[in-house]
């Protein structure tokens, strides 16, 4: 998947800013600086996406669902986007417990 993808999914941007270094020289850098996407589909199920500097020269990217144990990861673009449109379809909205397939 590209990071393309993973944005036209709805992901949002996640930075991290890193640390601010400063040498002898009062010279600044900052160093670890990195950033990820995240998609929320409700509280308690949330997906992530591997880090910019975890993408290797083929420049593929990943998601999966945050903090489970093994990793479940998504590659393909179509697969990612059907999950998410299934799951969301299915969130319950309201204090009824009336899904959004029910309207």
């Amino acid at each position: 998947m590209t990071e393309k993808e993973i944005q036209l999914l709805g992901f949002q941007r996640n930075d991290d800013h890193g640390i601010e270094c400063t040498d002898d020289d009062n010279n600044t850098w900052v160093e670890d600086a990195f950033y990820y996407y995240t998609y929320t589909v409700a509280q308690g199920l949330e997906f992530i996406s591997n880090s910019d500097d975890e993408v290797g020269e083929d420049g593929e990217w990943y998601v999966e669902f945050f903090d489970t144990n093994p990793a479940v990861r998504f590659y393909n673009f179509a697969e990612t986007q059907a999950l998410i449109n299934k799951l969301d379809k299915h969130v319950v909205n309201d204090s009824k417990g009336v899904d959004s397939t029910t309207k």
